[in-house]
């Protein structure tokens, strides 16, 4: 699956992603979209080699060309090799910097938004306050591409879970001002416990510290305990498994909607109106409404601190209670509600590169 070789005559749609494990994810749907519309070319997605396992589950890539830089940047090179792409798509942000470093491959045709640095790129505006799905399918859309935002969900992965049916905590994010504070995870994990549920929590390659730090508030025994980054087959198997999953808005979000887990995700710094997850009552995302701050700050966001483990708690009551209505065989039809820390379901902040 990662590679960089050539096409062997074959023509290659290639698209920049180069991000994380939440953007690849919301960007699953555009890229399906162009997996549709370009069924005899080889697509080819330049993201980071350990998104892999991701991108091949999605069913819509061929191929990874591993590219990353240091704080989510643009890639200052892609090793392409042979003929030049046949399309290439700026799926990572909206500026000059990706739009150069695609136009130096020579592609047949670029898709991407429009900026006034680069007027040779005829696509459509960039909307700052856009849901981060609806932005990439709306940009196919002006391409005369169909895409669907909802097309999200990735297959149930092959392998048991680690840990089934249990509540999944991850304190972790790409940045400090997206966690919520651990102490508050521990009171969560707390209650949790005492009504008998299983809790584990979960945590990036360079979030041990964190992690150890919840284990130890919480009294979390060493096998609930999945620090130091799990790879991802076991990480999605742990999540499709799960009861719940409670985190900020972080990638394991994500992939709790891709594999149709209910979820608590808990939003600080952006609205869930640009990164949240779609509308479904599985889904509770808990937002205090005010200004945007900013998604890779160094300090807890103010909007974050506002929300309760009482909140969180109440949230995953609901979820509970939806496992009665089905049981009851209700319908499941109603929205993702809205209320005020606010359970909204709308959806995600931007690409982290660039902007007008």
């Amino acid at each position: 699956m990662v590679g960089g070789g050539e096409g062997g005559g074959v023509p290659r749609v290639l698209v920049l992603r180069a991000l994380g494990l939440g953007d690849l994810l919301a960007g699953v749907p555009a890229l399906r979209a162009l997996r549709r519309a370009y069924p005899g070319h080889e697509l080819v997605l330049a993201t980071p080699a350990e998104l892999a396992p991701v991108a091949a589950a999605t069913g819509a890539v061929d191929r990874v060309l591993p590219a990353a830089e240091p704080g989510r940047a643009v890639p200052r090179r892609l090793d392409w090799t042979g003929p030049p792409p046949d399309v290439a798509v700026d799926l990572h942000g909206n500026g000059p910097p990706s739009h150069r470093l695609l136009s130096r491959l020579g592609p047949r045709r670029l898709l991407a938004f429009a900026h006034p640095e680069t007027p040779e790129v005829d696509g459509p505006p960039w909307y700052a306050e856009e849901h981060e799905r609806e932005r990439w399918c709306r940009l196919l859309r002006a391409y005369g591409i169909d895409a669907d935002p909802a097309d999200l969900r990735l297959p149930r992965p092959p392998g048991p879970s680690p840990a089934p049916g249990v509540v999944v905590l991850h304190p972790g994010a790409g940045a400090p001002s997206r966690c919520w504070p651990v102490e508050r995870y521990a009171v969560v994990a707390g209650a949790l416990r005492a009504r008998g549920r299983r809790v584990v929590v979960t945590g990036g390659a360079d979030e041990a510290d964190l992690v150890a730090r919840l284990a130890k508030l919480a009294d979390l025994p060493d096998t609930d305990v999945f620090g130091g980054g799990l790879p991802y087959d076991r990480l999605s198997a742990l999540v499709a498994g799960a009861r719940a999953v409670v985190s900020g808005d972080t990638g394991i979000a994500h992939l709790a909607v891709a594999h149709a887990t209910p979820s608590v995700t808990l939003f600080g710094p952006v609205p869930p109106s640009r990164w949240g997850p779609p509308p479904h009552p599985r889904h509770r995302a808990l937002w205090h409404p005010g200004p945007d701050g900013d998604p890779h700050g160094h300090r807890t966001a103010p909007a974050l601190l506002r929300i309760t483990p009482d909140a969180v708690l109440e949230a995953l009551d609901g979820l509970d209670g939806l496992d009665a209505l089905d049981a009851l065989g209700t319908p499941d039809t109603q929205d993702t509600q809205v209320t005020q820390v606010t359970q909204v379901t709308q959806e995600a902040q931007e690409a982290p590169e660039e902007g007008p």
